[in-house]
């Protein structure tokens, strides 16, 4: 019983710093939509989602993309996502940091996969 008492006390201990890992999709605005067509500068293909960064007109953006599993599912692989290469991401900006976006889509090498 004191032991059960302990896992349940870590994982309820747990669960304020998990939320605050990964943030809810509420944060982006719906009803405006980007699209944004750059070079890569930096990504990363890691849970709980990958990300890409480009910079559009002169602005810096990070890209927030789907789970890894995901975009494996779907056909975008961590080798579609190399620094230097051209890609078209469509989402909605972040209400919260005006250089975010929620990608929904991404188009590399002539392929569009939907993220969401």
């Amino acid at each position: 019983m004191v032991l059960r008492t302990a896992i349940s006390a870590a994982f309820l201990a747990a669960l304020p710093a998990a939320a605050l890992a990964h943030h809810g999709w509420s944060s982006y605005d719906p009803n405006t939509v980007l699209t944004l067509e750059g070079p890569i500068e930096a990504a990363s293909y890691q849970n709980p989602h990958g990300e890409i960064e480009l910079t559009v007109d002169g602005k810096h953006w990070r890209a927030v993309l789907a789970p890894p599993s995901r975009m494996d599912r779907r056909g975008l692989s961590r080798d579609a996502l190399v620094v230097g290469k051209m890609v078209t991401v469509v989402g909605y900006p972040s209400r919260v940091d005006e250089n975010e976006m929620r990608a929904e889509r991404i188009t590399v090498d002539g392929q569009t996969v939907e993220l969401r």
